[in-house]
């Protein structure tokens, strides 16, 4: 049986990789200091293989038994939580990355970080490659989380080269599933809420910037095919398919049923105006591709939210 800490393991990401991995048999050591994760992410768990840490990441974590995979996912990864506490969110990103690579080192882990697709920036790339190096403003509000997750990549790969840390690095492009905060600040569930309560939905500048919306169970998939490869330089996981703000805001409306109107708010700084991954990597290194379609994602994660009765059932016309 194989032993597998994961970090903000009981947050929307790893929660939904705890299960995962105890679906595969693994022993699980999930780490979280609760500041953006929840209980309730893990409070159906009851398994045996199964151990709660309550720590948070910036300080030295032991672990008194073999482990054979660190996954590193803690950060405060919502503009909300980032520039609330952009100090700590600089600081998970340094003390936290060496903290869980210095676990990884000392128990001759593989090591997976959980970078993001922000380390590109607002591309001048497009669909982003990995090759892609960015164009990132360090001293705007966005820079502390994206600054702090491109340092860790760099951090990664000196374990790597330098100490002989068995590493991997994933960058995370948009993701969406059950457990996301409502009130996170990110597009999906902000939507949804809004729209599940018949509230305007807020669409930021004119809604032309794009993204590309991957469901949490094809994340998954991938950082566990990325976790068990050979591969060491970073690889996106991501769903290609691009989506405009807007049409994402129309198609919850379609979805939900909703008498909420769309309306239009200043665009926050450095917001990146487009976002879509190059998964050429992933396919060919992974053999990876997602399978689930936003309109099919957001379906489940309106039965998920939604009382028995009140689920939509099939998805409506393209929203284009």
């Amino acid at each position: 049986m194989a032993t597998s800490v994961v970090t903000g393991g009981a947050g929307f990401l790893g929660s939904h990789l705890c299960d995962y991995l105890l679906a595969r048999n693994h022993r699980l050591i999930c780490v979280d200091n609760l500041e953006t994760g929840s209980l309730q992410n893990i409070e159906h768990i009851r398994d045996p293989a199964f151990t709660f840490r309550n720590h948070d990441m910036i300080e030295h974590l032991e672990i008194d038994e073999p482990v054979d995979f660190v996954y590193h996912l803690a950060a405060l990864a919502s503009p909300i939580d980032y520039l609330r506490l952009p100090l700590h969110s600089l600081k998970v990103g340094s003390y936290g990355t060496h903290n869980a690579l210095g676990l990884a080192k000392f128990k001759r882990a593989r090591f997976l970080l959980a970078s993001t697709s922000e380390v590109y920036g607002d591309p001048e790339q497009h669909p982003q490659p990995e090759t892609y190096w960015g164009n990132v403003n360090p001293v705007g509000p966005r820079g502390v989380y994206d600054e702090a997750k491109r340092y860790a990549e760099a951090l990664t790969m000196a374990y790597h080269g330098q100490q002989g840390v068995d590493t991997a690095i994933v960058r995370i492009f948009n993701t969406y599933g059950p457990r996301m905060r409502p009130n996170d600040g990110r597009a999906v569930p902000t939507f949804i809420r809004q729209a599940l309560k018949n509230k305007p939905l807020t669409v930021f500048g004119t809604g032309a910037q794009t993204r590309s919306f991957c469901y949490v169970d094809d994340l998954i998939r991938g950082l566990v095919l990325l976790a068990e490869s050979g591969e060491h330089l970073p690889v996106n996981i991501g769903n290609p398919e691009e989506r405009t703000l807007l049409e994402l805001a129309e198609l919850v409306q379609q979805l939900v049923g909703t008498s909420s109107e769309i309306v239009f708010e200043a665009l926050p700084v450095d917001d990146p105006q487009i976002r879509q991954p190059d998964i050429t990597k992933a396919r060919q290194v992974l053999g990876w591709e997602p399978e689930i379609g936003i309109e099919e994602g957001l379906l489940r994660l309106l039965a998920d939210q939604q009382p028995e009765t009140n689920r939509p059932t099939a998805p409506p016309p393209s929203a284009g």
